[in-house]
């Protein structure tokens, strides 16, 4: 395998181990500098160059993109999945991750455990939000900090609205956090690869501080998840689009709660915790799924006219509701049920026996028009229609606040 390490740290010790571990398995690696390449899109086929030579060809990647370059980084990444380009991280699961809003709103929408949050902009609906999330004290985080840079513990609602206030007259973007005070300081990274966590430790705070962050002093500890953590950890990884992730979790009272899921999880603080080979788990991974490059799988399936791919819901009441697939006639349409979503378990390419539930979502490939059939009517879509006699002359009189207004 010929594999590129899309890296600006050559010398730190994630890249080192990564390296290593690629050699000493008899792997092609070299260690490219992420900035140095130039997408180009002039040819028939898509192609990169970097340092203004054609790039030669790679079987796989590992990115390792920084925070400060994600918009040129993911490019970059995505022009390789273009190319048919092996990567364990999508370029739309590493802008996901980046994204602490997104990824929140992308993992709630799969019922993963996290703490309470809101997001608001007008300054009336900050204490609202602070008592929907618990009240103070009130964790208030940057969206796209990292590494623990831009998360403030507010022990007073008071002082939480006069913090946000202040970042928000600088155009700062704020979440508005419940604060886990059964975690002590605590949390827990466990190392996802591919369908399972290959290292896990703990990490706790030093002293008065609540960020566990082992460059603000904290301390780290071996530790063996459970399987409802483990679960967690790797549903939350494979969620994000990401096969290589470090997620973040604390210990909540009811179980794991997820507070982020990294893209490019640092090595050093968990293989010296845990003594175990993760970069070379990594490698192997990336080995063993080289043959089979990330698809955009609506993508490639909806280049057929009148060809698409949808999710279906299964209604409480819906009369195939406790008949079989093959019962309820969907085989029947010109659909192809991909996977079934039950709660938290998915079910690949379900049989026709395999019995409908209420709430069951069908991800289907097939006729748009079939699919459409079996949803709820909705309202015509209304047609264009010509303007009035004279509303545009009355519009181009109009004042530019009026012009622009909504």
């Amino acid at each position: 395998m010929k594999l590129a390490i899309l890296s600006r740290a050559p010398h730190s010790y994630s890249t080192q181990r990564l390296r290593a571990a690629a050699e000493q398995r008899g792997h092609r690696v070299k260690v490219l500098n992420t900035l140095r390449f130039a997408v180009d899109l002039t040819g028939p086929e898509p192609d990169l160059n970097y340092r203004g030579k054609p790039l030669s060809t790679y079987d796989a990647i590992l990115p390792r993109i920084g925070n400060s370059i994600t918009y040129f980084g993911t490019a970059v990444v995505r022009q390789f999945e273009q190319m048919d380009v092996f990567t364990p991280n999508t370029s739309n699961g590493i802008s996901n991750a980046r994204d602490k809003l997104r990824a929140t709103q992308i993992l709630s929408r799969h019922g993963i455990g996290m703490p309470a949050t809101a997001f608001v902009r007008n300054r009336a609906d900050v204490r609202p939000a602070i008592e929907r999330v618990g009240g103070a004290p009130v964790v208030i985080k940057l969206l796209e900090g990292t590494q623990g840079i831009g998360v403030i513990l507010a022990p007073q609602a008071k002082v939480a609205e006069a913090i946000i206030e202040t970042l928000h007259s600088t155009n700062q973007n704020v979440l508005i956090q419940q604060f886990i005070s059964e975690s002590r300081g605590r949390d827990i990274r466990a190392l996802v690869v591919g369908d399972r966590v290959v290292a896990a430790m703990r990490r706790t705070a030093e002293g008065d501080e609540f960020r566990s962050n082992v460059h603000r002093g904290g301390s780290v500890e071996a530790v063996s998840l459970t399987p409802e953590y483990e679960r967690a950890a790797v549903r939350s990884a494979q969620i994000m689009g990401l096969r290589v992730a470090g997620v973040d979790m604390l210990e909540g009272n009811d179980g794991p709660l997820v507070m982020e899921v990294n893209s490019s999880p640092g090595l050093e603080g968990i293989e010296r915790a845990t003594t175990l080979d993760v970069a070379g788990a990594i490698i192997d991974y990336i080995a063993h799924e080289v043959a089979f490059p990330d698809i955009d799988v609506r993508q490639r399936l909806a280049v057929s006219t009148g060809y698409g791919v949808a999710e279906l819901v299964v209604h409480a009441g819906a009369d195939i509701v406790g008949k079989t697939l093959g019962e309820s006639g969907i085989l029947d349409r010109d659909i192809t049920v991909l996977t079934l979503n039950r709660g938290t378990t998915v079910i690949p390419n379900p049989r026709a026996r395999q019995e409908l539930h209420a709430e069951d979502r069908l991800l289907c490939f097939g006729k748009m028009d079939e699919m459409r059939s079996m949803t709820p009517r909705r309202r015509r879509r209304a047609s264009v229609r010509r303007l009035p006699k004279g509303a545009a002359d009355a519009a181009q009189g109009a004042t530019p606040a009026a012009a622009i207004e909504g």
